[in-house]
């Protein structure tokens, strides 16, 4: 199915340089944002309180943040959690902290506040050993994603491709934690999830587009590396197109409509699907070009017939 078919191949691989280059400046800033910031880790990763209370009428949320701090807690995190009424309260483990009483006396300290009174509905708890265990286990899990898309690849394809397709991932990879460290944003295991998920999303597309480049070097025996990569490029823009198109449509929607729970989450695939996008046309493609695929590694030359000696 095709919305559109482009009769004449868009020459991407002409200004490769130039994209690149823009990406390695966006990679080299997300490294450098990763390095100084650092991820602003949920309670899960850290380990911590979190309390969820409601209130009958829109809450204040500085009156909150005053009250928790002039009580012990001045780190406390205070931000509403899916409409103006609901508030969740995110306290971070430290020395001194008695962790066992600490929900009854943040209703305490709330109870003492002018106005509506507050309702506790949910308290959780992660210790710091399991903050650490799981910190761990999601670096395991990346790392082994990635060492599985790699293995994948180079079965069924080339070294080159394979090596163009991990550093274009990668890219994406960075670039989301590298926007998570600037803006300070909550990195839990939520978002984590679905930087494994653009992980494979990403990697679709450039077998998506490394299909067709195999698929056009074994038909088109008169053209060049770049206009391979130009024209299967080109063929699958309209693939490229109704797939994104209709997944982005829908993370849209749970970052707009799906509240506090899913915001990041959300935040998290529509920047991995735009770059994603971007590095499999822009980053992996011209990669391999550059690595020196060619038509003679994929179509075997015919042996000649030896004339019968008579």
């Amino acid at each position: 199915m095709e919305f559109f078919r482009i009769k004449k191949d868009i020459p991407f691989m002409r200004h490769a340089l130039l994209f690149n280059i823009i990406s390695m400046l966006t990679f080299v800033l997300a490294v450098f944002f990763l390095a100084t910031r650092g991820l602003h880790l949920s309670v899960e990763f850290t380990g911590g309180t979190l309390i969820e209370v409601s209130y009958a009428e829109a809450a204040q949320l500085e009156p909150i943040r005053r009250a928790l701090g002039n009580d012990g807690y001045p780190d406390a995190q205070v931000q509403n959690f899916g409409s103006a009424r609901d508030v969740l309260i995110r306290l971070p483990n430290r020395e001194g902290l008695d962790t066992n009483g600490v929900s009854e006396r943040v209703m305490a300290t709330l109870a003492g506040i002018d106005g509506p009174k507050a309702e506790l509905r949910r308290v959780e708890f992660v210790g710091p050993q399991v903050g650490k265990e799981l910190a761990t286990d999601g670096a395991m899990a990346l790392l082994l994603v990635i060492m599985g898309i790699m293995i994948y690849l180079s079965m069924r394809f080339e070294w080159r491709f394979s090596i163009s397709a991990i550093v274009a991932n990668l890219h994406d990879v960075i670039i989301i934690l590298g926007f998570f460290a600037f803006f300070q944003w909550e990195f839990s295991l939520a978002v984590l999830a679905a930087v494994l998920a653009v992980l494979g999303y990403s990697v679709n597309e450039s077998v998506v587009v490394f299909d067709r480049v195999r698929e056009t070097f074994k038909k088109k025996r008169n053209m060049s590396t770049a206009e391979v990569l130009d024209h299967a490029i080109t063929r699958t823009i309209s693939r490229t197109v109704i797939t994104h198109g209709s997944t982005q449509m829908m993370v849209l929607a749970m970052l707009i409509f799906g509240g506090e729970t899913l915001y990041y989450f959300s935040l998290a695939l529509t920047i991995g699907i735009c770059f994603g996008i971007y590095s499999s046309v822009l980053v992996a493609s011209p990669m391999v070009m550059w690595l020196g695929v060619s038509r003679e590694q994929f179509v075997k030359p015919k042996k000649e017939k030896e004339e019968a000696v008579v």
